[in-house]
């Protein structure tokens, strides 16, 4: 059995996994905390207070199918909330500048760390880790005060909802209230179209998983190790950029804390999705479950009444054990099938 047969094996078996335990955990939800997980809308809600978090996941598993990791996704999200904010206000600027705005900011972040990493050969975790403190700095000195955007083309698109048809639902007054969507979940969507469409079908994916599978192997394929590498970089930032600015289309404010913990979060949706730390295994749908996944253990918790933070962290905890312990039999199954 070639490597490339193994290492799909393996992501097909934990996305399976992931999309197991997701349905059963929003069917409890359904089951034990009360007919509003029934309505579409707390389904779309889920996305919409999520959107920007689905796309720095696939920024995650993107890297971290090569085998690396970028902790400063959470930054570059309070320094993309924060400068377009204060053009957008501050310097009477426009929508289309503030994305072009975010797209640079990723841009840049990706040439510098993935130049680092790739070419000069540090550790992923120190480059973003300085990545992330640097982010946060910045975001200080561009504005420390927190405040909530009121340009008019700006705040028109934020309030933008998208219909969707046949999803609606009858409210206490007996008024038929259409289910909604933002532009951020349209966005959202089409990236995770697009990262699985780019992994499973086209050479660099290909690459990605040869790279993070096993390095030695890759470089006698013929893949070039150092451009890939740079590569997962560069498209991680970006898209840590166009996700920094769709987290800011839903929250509409510049803020130091924005994006708090959303490393974290990326990182841990990942993990539940499927995506190995050590490489070479990783599915984007998985990583889109993770999301929804870690969304719906927040809402249940809330609708148990546990609001304290640190039941949250908890069951995350508990969950991320369980794909730990997963990812590690399917890595002992691997070894031995290799000495076979």
């Amino acid at each position: 059995m070639s490597k490339k047969i193994r290492n799909m094996t393996d992501s097909n078996m934990l996305l399976s996994i992931t999309i197991i335990v997701f349905l059963l955990m929003y069917i409890g939800a359904i089951i034990f905390q009360g007919k509003g997980f029934t309505k579409p809308q707390t389904f779309f809600n889920i996305l919409n207070a999520n959107a920007g978090l689905i796309i720095l996941a696939c920024a995650e598993s993107l890297v971290m199918i090569t085998g690396g990791i970028d902790i400063s996704v959470g930054g570059m999200t309070a320094l993309v909330s924060m400068c377009c904010a204060v053009y957008l206000d501050h310097h009477n600027g426009n929508v289309p500048v503030s994305m072009l705005i975010a797209l640079l900011i990723g841009l840049a972040y990706g040439l510098v760390q993935g130049y680092l990493v790739a070419y000069l050969d540090i550790q992923p975790f120190i480059v973003s880790l300085a990545g992330m403190f640097f982010a946060r700095g910045m975001t200080t000195i561009v504005n420390s005060d927190p405040f909530n955007v009121v340009n008019e083309q700006f705040v028109a698109l934020k309030l933008t909802r998208i219909n969707v048809p046949g999803m609606g639902s009858i409210n206490k007054k007996g008024v038929y209230v259409n289910a909604y969507v933002e532009i951020g979940v349209i966005i959202a969507i089409l990236i995770v179209i697009l990262m699985f469409v780019m992994l499973r079908w086209t050479k660099l994916g290909r690459s990605f998983y040869a790279v993070g599978g096993n390095k030695q192997s890759a470089l006698m394929l013929g893949i070039n190790v150092k451009k890939t590498k740079f590569l997962s970089h560069l498209i991680c930032s970006v898209l840590a950029g166009i996700g920094g600015y769709v987290y800011f289309l839903h929250v509409g404010s510049g803020a130091v804390t924005n994006g708090q913990g959303a490393e974290m979060n990326a990182i841990a949706s990942s993990i539940i999705g499927g995506t190995m730390l050590t490489g070479g295994v990783g599915n984007i749908i998985g990583s889109f479950i993770g999301v929804l996944s870690l969304a719906t253990i927040q809402n249940i918790v809330a609708t148990a009444g546990l609001g304290e933070a640190w039941w949250t962290g908890i069951t995350i905890a508990a969950m991320l054990c369980l794909f730990l312990v997963i990812q590690s039999v399917l890595m002992a199954r691997k070894k031995k099938m290799m000495k076979k």
